[in-house]
């Protein structure tokens, strides 16, 4: 067994599913991992796009039920306005989403979605959820001070940027994994957004799928529960790495969870090696983006009654990973049946489309 001497590396290890990281220790005690299933596919965003419907691209979204085409703070509490949540934490009514992906024929040029599949556990098998993603809740890994405040009720956020076409400055905190059919489940090695990694979309065959990574600030100015543009009242902690160490800027001195999205693309129908010739790959985000780099997440707290705050006060001594005693839990069959009908009706691409939904020019 390989011994883990620091916090980042048996970060690394755990977050590539490292096996040998199952040992009881507290290694994997900085943060908290779930999977989230399948709300709903529609043209819909309360953030950046409160109102509209639908909105000009399709997400994928997860969590509490209350997801609405406007999602004002003032008027609306996820957790009391929700009447069930797609995620295993039966206390987290958050609502997470992001873009779609959607495979282009070269051969006709039509679309079709890629789907989502679910993602593994550290012990080799598969989370319970259909499609979906996988969150992360997670304390700086580096650094002698652990403690964390979370967000306030109405606390929401973006990362990433959709308009993007070439690779952004700044940490490294968006990013593809060509997995092969042997990691599958298991996501490959290495920590997140690592040299393995790509910001762009893959430009090879994935048959065993592509796990897309978001990782969003971990520092919090204190005040704004949201800010105009959803990013300046956030900011990553000094340094290249996205992941989060005890730092914080002075303009944004407090320290909160770092959440972090896993998403698994199953690419196996799309990995035909003819689709990559001549430096071309067949993938496209449901923003038109045919090179990866404008993928993004949007996030909206939606956490009941402090459930959060204890656990991330927990971690480190029963709550580790995907276990925390100090959070209710509900079986996957029960996540899985929280859906909700799109509130604007269309066809998501489960079938082939001569264009994608809200026709963005793929650029």
């Amino acid at each position: 067994m390989v011994r883990l001497t620091t916090n980042v590396v048996a970060l690394a290890a755990l977050l590539a599913h490292d096996a040998t990281a199952q040992t009881g220790s507290a290694r994997g005690s900085d943060f908290l991992r779930f999977g989230c299933s399948q709300l709903v596919v529609e043209r819909t965003d309360p953030l950046v796009n409160p109102g509209m419907a639908p909105t000009p691209h399709m997400h994928q979204i997860v969590g509490g039920s209350s997801f609405n085409i406007t999602m004002d703070p003032l008027t609306i509490d996820p957790p009391a306005t929700s009447k069930c949540t797609s995620c295993k934490m039966t206390e987290d009514f958050s609502n997470y989403w992001t873009a779609s992906i959607y495979f282009r024929s070269p051969e006709n040029g039509t679309f079709k979605r890629v789907p989502q599949m679910a993602n593994g556990r550290l012990n080799g098998t598969l989370l319970e959820q259909d499609g979906g993603l996988t969150i992360y809740y997670m304390r700086p890994f580096s650094g002698s001070n652990k403690k964390v405040t979370v967000m306030k009720p109405g606390f929401r956020m973006l990362t990433g940027d959709p308009t993007l076409r070439t690779k952004s400055s700044g940490p490294s905190a968006i990013c593809h994994r060509c997995l092969s059919k042997s990691e599958r489940i298991m996501g490959g090695n290495g920590a997140p957004c690592d040299s393995s990694d790509t910001a762009a979309f893959p430009s090879k065959p994935c048959p065993g799928g592509i796990r897309a990574t978001v990782i969003f600030p971990s520092c919090w100015d204190g005040k704004n529960l949201d800010s105009p543009d959803h990013k300046s009242h956030v900011a990553y902690a000094p340094g290249s790495a996205a992941l989060a160490g005890d730092k914080c800027p002075a303009s944004h001195p407090v320290r909160i969870p770092q959440v972090m999205y896993e998403i698994m693309y199953d690419t196996s129908s799309f990995a035909d090696p003819a689709y990559y010739k001549g430096g071309k790959q067949p993938l496209v985000y449901s923003t038109g983006d045919p090179t990866g780099y404008g993928a993004h997440g949007d996030y909206l707290f939606g956490w009941k009654d402090g459930a959060l705050q204890r656990a991330m006060d927990a971690l480190g001594t029963n709550c580790f990973s995907e276990t925390c005693p100090v959070l209710k839990m509900q079986s996957g069959e029960d996540l899985i049946k929280c859906t909700k009908q799109q509130q604007v009706r269309e066809e998501i691409g489960n079938t082939w489309l001569k264009e994608i939904p809200g026709a963005p020019m793929v650029q």
